[in-house]
């Protein structure tokens, strides 16, 4: 049993973020998928992405980027450097940079998904063209 009757300042402190749903903003909107960024520093970045069914993203790099995807629901496709994988809910995937990837979305149900940059990736990314 913890003795302590401190109370937290109701201050924020800044050494401490804390994303609440109610508290996302929007990223992006793309025909592939909508996109809130939950944290964001010039270290890391943590997005929530949902991917509609039926849609994908264009191959693509990062030269810096490091990323998790961390799959919340569905069932998420993957290329990577070619071979194609699934990843699904509860699962991730970890793309070092360089390597060339992407994400589609091949079932009937929207993916949701985390994606976890460090550094962020926003213009990081480099398209490749198949």
């Amino acid at each position: 049993m913890c003795s302590s009757k401190r109370r937290f300042s109701r201050e924020f402190d800044t050494r401490i973020a804390i994303a609440r749903s109610e508290q996302k903003f929007r990223a992006y909107k793309c025909p592939h998928c909508d996109g809130w960024h939950l944290y964001k520093s010039k270290n890391l970045s943590v997005i929530e992405e949902r991917m509609p069914p039926a849609s994908a993203e264009k191959s693509h790099y990062h030269e810096h980027a490091e990323q998790v995807f961390y799959v919340l629901s569905g069932i998420a496709s993957f290329e990577v450097e070619g071979d194609k994988l699934i990843v699904m809910a509860r699962e991730s995937i970890c793309i070092k940079p360089g390597i060339v990837h992407k994400i589609y979305n091949l079932t009937d149900q929207d993916v949701e998904f985390l994606v976890i940059s460090a550094p962020p990736s926003e213009g990081d990314r480099i398209n490749i063209e198949l």
